[in-house]
C-alpha cells in the first residue's frame, strides 16, 4: 500500500451477537474527526437510552496516531479493547465501532464479555464494504496570467484535479494533490515564472 493511502469502510454497517440473553448490537462508521465521533456517539446513546452499556473504539490517521476505546462500565479491558483489536486486525482507520449491550440477566464473566464484544465488532466490520482511500491535500496557487500556459501544462501532465479557478489579471486556482506527490508538485509549480503564491489550504 502507498504511503498516502489507508483502508477504511465506505459506509455505515451493523452487526449483532447474542449470548445468554444479552444482545450486543454493533455499529461501524467511517469518520474523519473527533467532533464527528462525539456526534455519532451522542445519537447512539440517545437512540439506545435503555441499553446497559454503550462501548466503543475508534482510530484516526494513517498511522492510527489518534485512537481511543471505552468500556462504559463493563469490567476494565473487556469491551473497548477487544473492539479496538478488531479495528487493528483489519488494518483499518478513520473508523468508529460502537457496541450497545442489552443485558439478558446472566453474567458472562470476563472471557465471555471479551468474546462477545470482539464477535459483535467483527460482525459489523464483516458486513462493511472496505476500500482504500487516498490522502489528498488542497493546493492554492495565485499567479499572473502569463503563467497560465505553463501551469495548465503541468496540471495536464500530472493529471491533477482542479477544484476551483478564478482567471483574470491576477489568477487563483485550487488543485487536489496526493500527499505523496505534494512536495514534488509544489516545487515544480514554484519554478514557473509568474507564480505569486503556492500553499496548502484546508477545504
Amino acid at each position: 500500500m502507498s504511503p498516502d493511502t489507508f483502508q477504511t469502510i465506505a459506509q455505515p454497517s451493523e452487526g449483532l451477537y447474542k449470548e445468554k440473553g444479552s444482545r450486543f448490537i454493533s455499529f461501524a462508521y467511517p469518520v474523519n474527526s473527533e467532533d464527528e465521533i462525539k456526534s455519532i456517539l451522542a445519537e447512539i446513546r440517545k437512540e439506545h437510552f435503555s441499553a446497559r452499556h454503550c462501548c466503543y473504539a475508534w482510530s484516526l490517521g494513517m498511522d492510527h496516531e489518534r485512537y481511543r476505546f471505552n468500556d462504559d462500565g463493563e469490567p476494565s479491558g473487556t469491551a473497548g479493547r477487544p473492539i479496538f483489536g478488531q479495528i487493528q486486525s483489519g488494518k483499518l482507520t478513520n473508523l468508529l465501532v460502537v457496541v450497545v449491550r442489552y443485558f439478558g440477566g446472566t453474567l458472562l464473566g470476563v472471557s465471555g464479555l471479551i468474546q462477545a464484544y470482539k464477535q459483535a465488532a467483527g460482525d459489523a466490520l464483516s458486513n462493511a464494504i472496505i476500500f482504500t482511500k487516498t490522502v489528498e491535500h488542497l493546493l492554492e496557487i495565485a499567479f499572473e496570467y502569463q503563467a497560465m500556459n505553463s501551469l495548465m501544462q503541468l496540471i495536464k501532465e500530472d493529471q491533477l484535479e482542479i477544484v476551483s479557478s478564478r482567471l483574470d489579471l491576477k489568477c487563483l486556482i485550487r488543485l487536489k494533490v496526493r500527499a505523496a506527490r505534494l512536495e514534488s508538485v509544489e516545487s515544480r509549480i514554484n519554478n514557473i515564472t509568474g507564480i505569486l503564491d503556492c500553499r496548502m489550504v484546508l477545504e
